[in-house]
């Protein structure tokens, strides 16, 4: 057995490569980046202050990496709060002041769970379901799209 660097599996991710892909991102400027060679594939993305890799096959189902971004998933979710218009998202009602929601709270329809600035307004997003705060997948002040999931209630 050799020493030394392995060669990564066609599943598995390349450590450089994603940091390589990741340094491109960022002095890009960008909020993606894919790379493909062959039916090898690498997309890194970023979400806020997070960095998420996704590696596979072309043609395959892709497996997460770890700590990536699960998206696609969330917006499956029957909990899934998504956004529904584009605008900046805040957590707590005014600077300063506690958030609206934490991770474990438990909330009643029609609860305020955040709001997002559109055009100078200010529109609450409210709780469709009770349930418990499962995860907040958006950050204070983070821009949003159109369909975006931005927190899930269990």
């Amino acid at each position: 057995m050799r020493f030394g660097r392995r060669r990564p599996s066609a599943l598995s991710p390349d450590p450089d490569l994603i940091r390589v892909l990741a340094e491109l991102l960022a002095e890009n400027n960008l909020t993606e980046i894919e790379y493909a060679v062959g039916s090898r594939r690498v997309r890194v993305s970023r979400r806020g202050s997070t960095i998420a890799a996704v590696t596979g096959t072309v043609g395959g189902a892709i497996p997460v990496a770890a700590g990536a971004d699960a998206a696609s998933t969330a917006a499956e979710h029957p909990g899934a709060v998504i956004a529904p218009m584009v605008g900046t998202v805040y957590l707590a009602p005014q600077p300063g002041v506690p958030a609206f929601v934490r991770i474990g709270d438990v909330v009643e329809p029609g609860q305020p769970l955040l709001i997002i600035e559109a055009m100078k307004v200010m529109n609450e997003i409210r709780a469709s379901r009770a349930g418990r705060v499962a995860q907040i997948l958006v950050e204070d002040a983070e821009p949003v799209e159109y369909g975006t999931v931005l927190m899930l209630i269990e």
